[in-house]
């Protein structure tokens, strides 16, 4: 596992910080290196992204549990007093199982507009056969088109610009996104995401994430977008879990607006530990 490390290496790490699916921890790095005057901050590719070599095999996927297991055992492999784990999307929900495996070195939860399907379908996606259901679904449909090589990573950023997901980035975060999601091949640069892994990352939703938030039993926060949320979960649904909404904001909002996840960030850092 790739980790970017931020901020004083001889200090504890303050937050392990989790990509969305598709991208890398360096896309994130705009959001975190504010943070990192002050603190310390892990930003892991996960399997399957970045700068990770993990094994990536898609074949009968159906949940998440391999990147839980992931970030479980990098909290683990670093000492300290209990520490803020974070995440967006895809991301934000790796975080929150790998934080109820590890409640006794977790301070708290931010969860950055995380993938939580309605009950019901959550319960559906659990049965075996859910995930070859799931290949009929636009997003992995969509991820299995995508193209995979470009004659450089210029290229791939001029193709990007604009268009779809990264409608409205900043140029530099898609610079960014592109520097670590992209690899040197023979003619060109490759995309290091491979779409059959992006695609049964949006497949397999069998891990449920209902039942974990309510075993845990540190803070979680959730900050969900006005607008095309993919968190289903309102407001005083569960105990223990806050739910605000980022007002005008997409599921892209830390990227093109990141003031509020920006300040999120902070304030849970700052935050007492309980418990």
């Amino acid at each position: 596992m790739s980790v970017l490390d931020l901020g004083e290496r001889t200090r504890p790490v303050d937050l392990i910080f989790v990509h969305a699916n598709g991208f890398n921890a360096a896309t994130y790095r705009f959001l975190l290196e504010p943070l990192a005057g002050e603190r310390r901050v892990l930003a892991p590719d996960l399997r399957g992204h970045g700068r990770s070599t993990l094994p990536a095999v898609p074949a009968w996927r159906r949940d998440w549990h391999d990147f839980r297991e992931d970030l479980v055992a990098l909290i683990d492999a670093v000492d300290g007093p209990p520490m803020v784990l974070a995440g967006h999307s895809m991301g934000a929900v790796a975080a929150l199982l790998a934080a109820e495996r590890r409640q006794h070195r977790v301070k708290s939860v931010l969860m950055l507009d995380p993938v939580i399907l309605p009950r019901a379908a959550s319960l559906l996606m659990s049965w075996p056969l859910a995930g070859r259901m799931a290949r009929r679904y636009p997003l992995v449909a969509a991820a299995l088109r995508r193209r995979t090589r470009f004659k450089d990573r210029k290229e791939a950023i001029d193709a990007y610009r604009g268009r779809g997901a990264f409608r409205d980035w900043p140029e530099q975060v898609l610079a960014d996104y592109v520097s670590d999601g992209f690899r040197e091949v023979d003619d060109g640069v490759e995309l290091i995401c491979a779409p059959g892994w992006e695609a049964s990352n949006y497949a397999a939703q069998g891990h449920d994430p209902w039942p974990v938030l309510r075993r845990m039993e540190r803070p979680v926060r959730i900050l969900k977008a006005e607008r095309g949320s993919t968190c289903s979960l309102g407001p005083a649904q569960i105990k223990g879990v806050t739910v605000d909404v980022v007002a005008e904001g997409n599921h892209f909002f830390p990227m093109i607006a990141p003031d509020a996840a920006q300040d999120a960030l902070s304030r849970t850092l700052s935050s007492p530990a309980q418990g």
